[in-house]
């Protein structure tokens, strides 16, 4: 595997939250530099090392509410 994808969105009482795609994963952090380590300690310790992914994607996912 060369790399792993993770969804991540604003939480809505504060930080963000990482679900990994494909596999079961899942991390959150209070802020984006925080929740990046969360997310590489999350991997480090969901694969051994010899299958551990060489690049982790975020895909910040927004939602945005108008009123009409």
């Amino acid at each position: 595997m060369t790399e792993i994808l993770f969804l991540v969105e604003e939480d809505v009482d504060g930080g963000y939250t990482a679900r990994a795609l494909d596999e079961a994963i899942f991390t959150q952090g209070e802020t984006i530099d925080e929740l990046k380590n969360m997310v590489r300690d999350a991997v480090l310790c969901h694969f051994d090392q010899n299958v551990c992914p060489d690049h982790i994607r975020l895909q910040f996912i927004r939602e945005e509410v108008l009123a009409v």
